[in-house]
């Protein structure tokens, strides 16, 4: 009932997650990124756990192919998930297990990988992957444009209602973490709140690094 894609940004060392479901608030569940250390997307009759269980793994040192072998060899159900993994390095890895839903399928690419199941084309995740490569600039932007790539090309086999994104950067939260956990146009409204939020995202940064330093609120007082 999803469709994903993680990437790095070999420039920025940065790392992100976006996602689209008939589900709601999928990327509550299923995005999960760590400064300098790697993206995961944990879906298909999804396991929140699993996410931190890999990142755990790459921040100790791991390859993706590494932490994916150790986490689905000490899983229960891990037939019914399906993990993409990329590291610090660029590396990618994938499960799929044999309970993924519906059409389903995933796509390794350089410093990125999609998935997605209950497709309307095993094609999607191709189509998304080969957006996010043609792709320069911010990750963010990026990752949104791969995401607009899935949907131009069919997406889930049914209407989407939730999306979102998640970017890490140097720090311990995320640059980037924006939901649209129910609505009929997700991936619009998603677009909507990126471009609201871009032109601000460093300025939130700064006020937390040095808030002397900061771009002015603009609200009565502000100095």
């Amino acid at each position: 009932m999803t469709f994903s894609l993680i990437g790095r940004c070999a420039r920025t060392g940065q790392f992100g997650m976006v996602v689209s479901s008939s589900s709601p608030a999928v990327a509550a569940r299923c995005a999960h990124v760590r400064a300098g250390v790697g993206a995961v997307a944990s879906q298909n009759v999804t396991d929140p756990a699993l996410g931190p269980l890999l990142l755990d793994r790459l921040e100790s040192g791991r390859t993706a192919q590494e932490a994916l072998t150790e986490v689905i060899a000490n899983q229960d159900h891990i037939d019914y998930r399906q993990l993409l993994v990329v590291d610090r390095h660029g590396g990618v890895a994938l499960h799929s297990g044999k309970q993924v839903l519906g059409v389903w399928g995933s796509v390794m690419g350089t410093d990125c990988a999609a998935g997605g199941n209950l497709l309307s084309s095993d094609q999607i995740p191709a189509a998304m992957v080969a957006a996010f490569e043609a792709s320069t600039g911010d990750l963010a932007e990026r990752l949104m444009l791969a995401l607009e790539a899935g949907l131009a090309a069919g997406g889930e086999a049914g209407p989407v209602y939730s999306a979102g994104i998640k970017v890490a950067d140097r720090l311990s939260w995320p640059l980037v973490d924006l939901r649209i956990d129910w609505s009929d146009t997700p991936i619009e409204d998603l677009r909507a709140a990126w471009m609201v939020y871009q032109p601000q995202a460093s300025a939130y940064v700064q006020r937390a690094e040095d808030p002397t330093r900061a771009p002015s609120y603009g609200v009565p007082g502000d100095e």
